[in-house]
């Protein structure tokens, strides 16, 4: 399909009330752009000024969405070699990713992909041996990661980051199933980068399978791709269930990937970038600091494995895709919390907790730190469940620090009725729990770099105390249904 057949076809689903397919990340663009979400930018240079201005969108788009940013025209680098920021920074956008009605947003998002979740079955992904990915190989002494416009995003940052929107690719060696998830990477030299894996995370415990046994780990890095793979690369899918499969389920078919000649490793076969190599464990080279998504430097600098490349993939006019963490809000948190949101509620369920009525993820804490959920109370200690699985389930419980549950009246959205909860339906002596010695890592700002690997967190009920749900002071606000009454009688003088 052509660009401009793509976009037609795009056209004419939008029209028609439908969400659009699409292929591979071009076909993407080209509906981002239809849609008023992509906003072309040439003459930027990699040092500082990408990083920047991707900050600046995010934090002041006050009249709609952040849109996706696309550089081109790059000081020192050929036309069309281009970065792309901010793909999944806004709910129309991450609607279409997922195939979700685009007029959605907030909660009622949230809501459509926890359902879709419910019926989520992963579909195999396929092997094929063509795909654009492939119009260009450079192996050996060809290789050189500056071939692209690898952005310096933050001014206290250790190097140039060539992976942040990416996906990085392990096996593990005992079970065989593939994993890939968004760890950040630093380029050394042209052949050499660094990659940072947090403790606990998939990804680091195949590593770690390898260098325990004194092996080599293959990996292979995408770091341009379909956003979906992205988006799904940066949140907890289960133990061993392979990500390729889980993204296919969300896009309804197979996801097609070739495996790399060096590694045997998949990666999709319209990707934009791919670069594939091998992590020797007695091979390790200072890397970072960056500046990272709770808003701080809190990872510092320390000596981490690096990957030793064989091969970079590449498409004609290649697009590098880009992630630009920071102080919230970031280019990405956005999405970050949506389907964090939708992860815990889907697992707080399956662990049994009913009348789920809302989970939202605050951009504030980037999507981890300050988690809220809704429940319609059904029996005694139900807002104290609710509060303290959603704080351990796999989607919750990395690098969390506060829990709060309120009433099905509250939406957790809100912040200002989130805080109207907490301050006249809690009690700091009877309503909050703290948890010691949780997941953490060398991301925690808060805890001191010599203890990192753990922290405590607090778990808040806002909740009406159950014992005296009937007799709980009435709130003061007109019903909806006179409220509606009124509005009506009113419209004119209302509405202006």
């Amino acid at each position: 399909m052509t660009a401009l057949e793509a976009k037609k076809l795009a056209e004419d689903d939008m029209k028609a009330g439908k969400t659009p397919k699409y292929n591979d990340l071009r076909d993407w663009l080209e509906i981002v752009d239809s849609m008023g979400e992509l906003k072309k930018v040439d003459g930027v240079d990699w040092n500082l000024e990408m990083g920047t201005l991707a900050e600046i969108f995010a934090h002041e788009s006050k009249d709609g969405p952040t849109p996706a940013v696309l550089f081109d025209n790059v000081p020192g680098y050929p036309k069309g070699f281009r970065t792309l920021f901010a793909q999944n920074a806004s709910f129309k956008r991450m609607a279409l990713n997922l195939g979700l009605d685009m007029s959605l947003s907030n909660l009622d998002l949230v809501r459509a992909f926890r359902q879709k979740l419910v019926n989520l079955e992963p579909i195999k992904h396929k092997v094929v041996t063509k795909g654009p990915i492939l119009e260009n190989v450079d192996s050996g002494d060809k290789v050189d990661l500056l071939k692209f416009p690898v952005p310096f995003m933050h001014e206290l940052d250790g190097g140039r980051f060539i992976g942040t929107a990416c996906l990085v690719t392990t096996r593990d060696p005992d079970e065989g199933w593939v994993n890939f998830g968004a760890y950040r990477g630093m380029v050394h030299d042209a052949k050499n980068m660094g990659l940072y894996i947090s403790p606990g995370k998939h990804g680091s415990i195949q590593r770690n399978k390898y260098f325990e046994r004194g092996q080599k780990c293959p990996v292979i890095v995408s770091v341009g791709q379909d956003p979906v793979l992205f988006m799904v690369s940066g949140n907890e899918i289960d133990y061993g269930v392979g990500e390729f499969d889980y993204a296919g389920g969300l896009k309804g078919a197979p996801i097609e990937v070739i495996e790399g000649r060096s590694t045997g490793l998949p990666f999709a076969a319209n990707a934009e970038i791919v670069i594939e190599g091998w992590m020797d464990p007695n091979d390790r080279k200072t890397e970072g600091p960056f500046g990272e998504w709770t808003g701080y430097y809190a990872s510092s600098s320390r000596p981490e494995p690096v990957i030793h490349v064989d091969n970079v993939y590449y498409r004609n006019d290649p697009i590098l895709c880009c992630a630009r963490p920071g102080r919230p809000p970031s280019d990405y948190s956005i999405a970050k919390c949506m389907v964090k949101a939708s992860l815990i509620w889907e697992q707080v369920e399956k662990a049994g907790v009913p009348d789920v009525r809302g989970v939202w993820c605050h951009e504030a804490g980037g999507g981890r730190l300050l988690n809220i959920i809704s429940i319609k109370q059904r029996y005694p200690g139900h807002a104290r469940q609710a509060m303290l699985v959603a704080s351990q389930v796999h989607a919750g419980a990395y690098l969390g620090r506060y829990v709060i549950v309120v009433d099905e009246d509250i939406d957790p959205t809100n912040t200002f009725d989130v805080l109207w909860a907490l301050s006249s339906r809690s009690d700091p002596v009877e309503s909050i729990e703290i948890l010691r010695r949780c997941w953490s890592g060398p991301l925690d700002p808060r805890i001191h770099p010599s203890k990192k690997g753990f922290n405590s967190r607090a778990v808040i009920d806002a909740c009406r105390p159950f014992e005296w749900l009937k007799d709980f002071p009435p709130v003061a606000e007109s019903s909806p249904e006179l409220r509606q009454k009124i509005y009506e009688k009113y419209k004119k003088v209302i509405e202006g």
